[in-house]
C-alpha cells in the first residue's frame, strides 16, 4: 500500500509503469533483501556512513538500514525521489538528496527513459554506446530535463567521509569520480561491457586517489567473482575479456591500507 500512494500521484502512464517495473525488479525477488544485507556487511559496519549515488528506488538503502548504517542517497529522477521520500524520508539515519553528482557543481541535462528508468542518464555518449547492443536496442530516452549537480567532495564536506560509496549512474561514473579528491575505503561502480572505456577510466581515477585492490560482481548476483582481490591491471584485463553483450555488473575497489 505504501507504494500505491506514490504510484497514484503520477499521471504519466509510462512513468508509472517504469517505476512499477523498477520496484518489482529490485524488491520483488524473494530472498534479495537478505542476500544484499549479507553481501554489504563485508564493507559496511553498524553505525558506518555509506553513500548511495544513483539510489533509484532504494533497495540498497533498505539493506544498509538492516545493517544499522547511516546513508546519504543521491537521486535526480523526480518519480524515484518521490518514492524514496515516501519509503525512507522518515528514517533519521537516511538523508535524501534530489540531485546528481559530477566533476563540478553545475546544472546538467538529464535524459530520462520513462518506461525503463534504470537507464536514465546524464551521458549522451553512453546512450549511443549502449544502443549498439541487443539489450538496449529498444530503449528510448523520451524525456529531457535539467538537474542540479554537486560533487562527492561536497558531500564529504557536509556529511563526512563514508566507509562505502556505491556509484550507479548509467555512464556518468567517471564524472562522479572526478569530483572526488580523497580515498574512500571501498568504492563500487557499475560497469557495462558495451561501454568499457568508462570503467577503465574509473579504475585509473581510483588509482590516483590511493592504493586499491579490485573485484567484481556480475548482474545482481552480489557475489564477488575473484577469490583473491586483483590489481587494477588484472581487473582491466578481466573486463576487456567480456563480450559487449554480456550483462552489466559492479566493480569493487578496496583501499589496501584499510586492510
Amino acid at each position: 500500500m505504501r507504494f500505491l500512494s506514490v504510484f497514484t500521484t503520477i499521471s504519466d502512464w509510462p512513468t508509472r509503469w517504469g517505476l512499477l517495473r523498477s520496484v518489482m525488479m529490485y524488491y520483488g525477488i524473494p530472498g534479495r533483501r537478505h542476500q544484499l544485507g549479507t553481501f554489504y556487511r563485508q564493507f559496511i559496519a553498524p553505525g558506518a556512513l555509506a553513500f548511495d549515488v544513483g539510489a533509484h528506488v532504494g533497495n540498497r538503502l533498505q539493506a544498509w538500514l538492516d545493517i544499522g548504517a547511516k546513508a546519504v542517497a543521491v537521486e535526480p529522477q523526480p518519480a524515484c525521489m518521490a518514492l524514496l521520500q515516501q519509503w525512507y524520508g522518515h528514517q533519521e539515519s537516511v538523508t535524501l538528496l534530489d540531485m546528481a553528482l559530477g566533476a563540478k557543481p553545475s546544472k546538467h541535462p538529464i535524459f530520462i527513459s520513462r518506461r525503463t528508468p534504470t537507464v536514465t542518464t546524464l551521458s549522451p555518449e553512453w546512450q549511443e554506446a549502449v544502443q549498439q547492443v541487443d539489450s538496449f536496442a529498444s530503449v528510448r530516452w523520451d524525456q529531457q530535463g535539467t538537474v542540479n549537480v554537486t560533487t562527492l567532495d561536497d558531500l564529504i564536506q557536509r556529511f563526512g567521509v563514508p566507509t562505502f560509496c556505491k556509484i550507479d549512474v548509467e555512464g556518468y561514473e567517471y564524472e562522479v569520480l572526478k569530483g572526488l579528491s580523497q580515498p574512500i575505503r571501498t568504492i563500487s561502480f557499475e560497469y557495462i561491457p558495451a561501454a568499457l572505456s568508462i570503467s577503465v577510466n574509473c579504475i585509473n581515477r581510483i588509482n590516483e586517489l590511493g592504493r586499491y585492490q579490485f573485484n567484481w560482481s556480475p548482474g545482481e548476483r552480489h557475489q564477488l567473482q575473484a577469490a583473491q582481490w586483483m590489481t587494477s591491471a588484472e581487473m582491466i584485463d578481466e573486463l576487456c575479456r567480456m563480450d559487449r553483450n554480456d550483462d552489466s555488473g559492479d566493480v569493487y575497489a578496496r583501499e589496501i591500507s584499510a586492510q
